[in-house]
């Protein structure tokens, strides 16, 4: 793309800016001047891609508030160790998206930048809590976008928009820059309409970063377009798909139904663990919150609630400027870390994902990937949920094992039901997203083309 174009597609970002934050409210900045910035004539694997980044991953010179009143006045310091690799590889960053509190939230209903709605339906939720990188992608406004998933924040708000979004294997992308919600979940995830797109996007980001030691020290080689799929076998869930409303139900049959004509090697297993996923995963991801968000006092970050008194300077600023479901997820993750609860509740959470992720890890002695369903309905109301908070964690119980275990899993459009969008998940064994890749285009060429 000549750099005219890049230009031309950027003013037409710009011009549409204000009528789609409108309609969508999916943005909380535009920072397009930032992408003007990085333009020049060298080829990059995502040169003339726009790319909007959620609000919580650090652009230098440039506001992350995380949609959170005590960030309102935040100017990050530095670029996330993204940020410079997606320059480095032309893509033109446009924008900040919109996303729940801190990441805290499964509808980004918890935004301070107020509630995304979804394209396909305004009335409904677009999933959290990266909810404004996903309906970016799903009305085209962006090519790409960033996000994170902790618990399948990147993969649920793909499902609800009917869009593509990867969580990758845990330290394939460097978090440096990332503002820490739960450490040891953490990723940063990709949003596309395309399974290339997503694949391009994870090279162009992805590998060892001196920053983050986390990070895995290996190549990343995308060789998904060179393989048959003939030559995988793939499981899938006979049981949890059955559990599904019946409408979702046939649709994630259709799709094994057609992999099964195509001779792929498609069996039925036991997928087992996922009532121990919830409350292990809030344990955990509670308490490293309480941890990580310690930071934001009033004192070293952000809005402050003056007063004589320095502790009521840090309890009035936290309970004034933090959201209700930021401040219940630190009360949860301090009591568990408490004296004489850490052994009967963290400690005790941390064996159980041990025992998660060696039962999902077994699968792969037998299979390749494994397909499942992505969340257990479409995208629903807004407000339906909001005041429920257990009903709300609930809408990541697929997600959630993934997110324990670590291993990588992407979100997929198969269709529609009742006109919302149905994802479906396919994961694979740890840097295995090549697997991932080739049943995902294999099935955006052939069976949602077809």
């Amino acid at each position: 793309m000549s750099i005219k174009n890049i230009f031309n597609k950027i003013d037409q970002f710009d011009k549409k800016y204000q009528k789609i934050n409108k309609q969508y409210n999916c943005f909380t900045n535009n920072i397009s001047d930032f992408g003007r910035k990085h333009i020049d004539d060298a080829d990059g694997l995502l040169k003339g891609k726009l790319i909007a980044i959620k609000d919580n991953i650090n652009i230098k010179d440039y506001p992350t508030t995380c949609s959170s009143k005590i960030l309102d006045n935040h100017i990050s310091l530095y670029n996330a160790t993204v940020i410079n690799r997606l320059i480095n590889e032309k893509g033109i960053i446009v924008a900040k998206s919109n996303m729940d509190e801190f990441a805290m939230g499964s509808s980004t209903e918890y935004s301070s930048h107020g509630v995304v709605s979804n394209p396909r339906d305004v009335k409904k939720v677009a999933g959290g809590s990266s909810g404004g990188s996903a309906a970016a992608v799903a009305c085209k406004a962006v090519d790409i976008a960033l996000g994170s998933d902790t618990g399948g924040s990147v993969r649920q708000p793909a499902a609800f928009c009917g869009v593509y979004g990867l969580k990758p294997t845990y330290g394939k992308i460097s978090r440096y820059g990332l503002t820490a919600f739960a450490s040891s979940l953490d990723q940063i995830g990709i949003f596309a309409n395309n399974t290339d797109d997503i694949a391009n996007t994870l090279l162009s980001i992805g590998g060892l970063d001196a920053n983050d030691s986390n990070t895995i020290d290996e190549s990343i080689i995308l060789n998904y377009n060179e393989k048959d799929i003939t030559n995988l076998k793939i499981g899938f869930s006979k049981k949890l798909i059955n559990e599904l409303p019946s409408e979702m139900s046939k649709k994630y049959f259709n799709v094994i139904n057609f992999l099964k004509d195509k001779d792929v090697s498609v069996e039925n297993v036991d997928i087992d663990l996922l009532d121990l996923a919830i409350p292990t995963y809030y344990i955990i991801a509670t308490a490293e919150a309480s941890s990580n968000l310690s930071r934001f006092d009033g004192i070293r970050y952000g809005k402050r609630i003056s007063s004589n008194n320095i502790e009521e300077i840090f309890s009035n600023t936290r309970s004034q400027l933090l959201g209700d479901e930021v401040k219940r997820r630190i009360m949860l993750g301090t009591y568990v870390l408490s004296s004489g609860y850490y052994d009967d509740y963290y400690n005790k959470a941390l064996k159980v994902r041990n025992i998660i992720t060696k039962s999902l890890i077994k699968h792969f002695l037998k299979f390749d990937a494994l397909l499942l369903p992505t969340t257990p309905t479409t995208a629903f109301s807004k407000n339906e949920k909001k005041d429920n908070p257990l009903e709300m964690y609930l809408s990541d119980i697929y997600t959630i094992p993934m997110s324990l275990s670590g291993i990588p899993s992407m979100s997929i459009p198969i269709g529609n039901v009742d006109k919302l969008p149905l994802g479906m998940q396919i994961c694979s064994n740890y840097s295995q997203e090549n697997t991932i890749f080739l049943i995902s285009k294999f099935l955006e060429d052939n069976f949602l083309k077809g």
